[in-house]
């Protein structure tokens, strides 16, 4: 990790790796009311295993998952892998789907107090934890008069030792900064990537001292650069539904999506520069975007990990190149926190 240090996960005093592992594609499949397939299709639970503790010897110390990931699966199997290194190890996690490990099926939502605590004792079990370093909450809209509610709630689990500190994991600023402004929260978790800049987002982390926990720091994989215009994705993966969820806006009708594809192909070798891959590129920009970034790229394989983890080797992109992709792209113009 020759070019950036460990980062501090926002107002708390937990220090993070400057890249941390997604670890929704791991999870395997499940499916939300109506059937609507939410993986990354097939995945081997061995090789995921094998994958992060890899990230563990390449000094990654931060994994990020949700409860409903898998329909608990991605959380059971963080708990097999990291049990040797629990005391090293930082685990997110969120909550706020309701969901039957047995169905594979999630339908339906809550942020009701009963059932955050439930939620909570759920994930520490298939954690095999005590105690989880970062909880979050996991819906995209909460009324703002049911925020308080949720925070009190998580204030009272970081006081019985359950939490060590929470956020929430929504791409709405609005909402974001309220929660911070009236809470102890210490992070937001939110789309963010080269193709994608929510700067409103950035300026709220930066003005209240909270890590920005990037999530589709790859585009769903699109920035990996490995798809063209005539891919098609499987049924049992979440980017081949043929009617889209806007959420997914990377693909369209289980292919690419021609518009992005362009974009990228605008700027790929700024990303490739310096003998990066598209993949480090990526990862690079969203480093010397902010000093709060925290990028969180996906995987399910040894060779994922590796190629994500050497972009540390690499470190941010320098002022010049971004200003660059700013101008290929257009109407963008920042002052970047990381100065080559």
């Amino acid at each position: 990790m020759s070019k950036l240090n460990k980062r501090t996960l926002g107002r708390s005093r937990i220090k993070v790796s400057p890249l941390g592992l997604g670890c929704w594609p791991i999870g395997g499949s499940f499916k939300f009311g109506g059937g609507r397939e939410s993986s990354y299709g097939t995945v081997n639970d061995k090789e995921s295993i094998k994958a992060i503790q890899r990230a563990i010897d390449l000094g990654v110390n931060f994994f990020d998952t949700a409860d409903v990931y898998g329909a608990g699966h991605s959380e059971e199997l963080i708990g097999s892998a990291i049990k040797e290194y629990r005391d090293d190890i930082v685990i997110a996690t969120k909550f706020g789907h309701l969901f039957d490990m047995k169905t594979k099926i999630a339908e339906g939502t809550s942020s009701e107090q009963d059932y955050i605590k439930q939620a909570c004792e759920a994930s520490l079990k298939r954690l095999k934890t005590d105690y989880i370093d970062l909880y979050q909450l996991h819906l995209w809209q909460v009324p703002m008069n049911d925020l308080i509610s949720i925070i009190n709630t998580l204030d009272d689990l970081k006081s019985e030792g359950k939490i060590n500190s929470y956020g929430w994991s929504t791409d709405l600023h609005d909402l974001g900064e309220y929660f911070i402004k009236n809470s102890k929260s210490t992070a937001i978790q939110h789309e963010f990537n080269v193709l994608h800049d929510m700067k409103e987002i950035i300026n709220i982390c930066e003005k209240y001292n909270v890590a920005s926990i990037n999530r589709t720091v790859l585009g769903m994989g699109l920035l990996s650069g490995k798809y063209t215009l005539d891919y098609s994705f499987p049924n049992n993966d979440v980017r081949g539904e043929k009617n889209d969820p806007d959420w997914i806006k990377y693909f369209n009708g289980g292919k690419p999506d021609p518009e992005w594809l362009k974009k990228l192909d605008l700027i790929k070798d700024v990303l490739m520069s310096d003998g990066r891959s598209m993949v480090q590129g990526a990862i690079a920009w969203n480093w010397a975007r902010s000093e709060k970034t925290i990028p969180i790229p996906g995987f399910k394989s040894i060779k994922q990990v590796e190629e994500n983890i050497q972009a540390i080797e690499f470190g941010p992109l320098k002022n010049d190149q971004m200003k660059e992709i700013d101008e290929i792209l257009g109407e963008r113009n920042f002052i970047y926190s990381i100065d080559e």
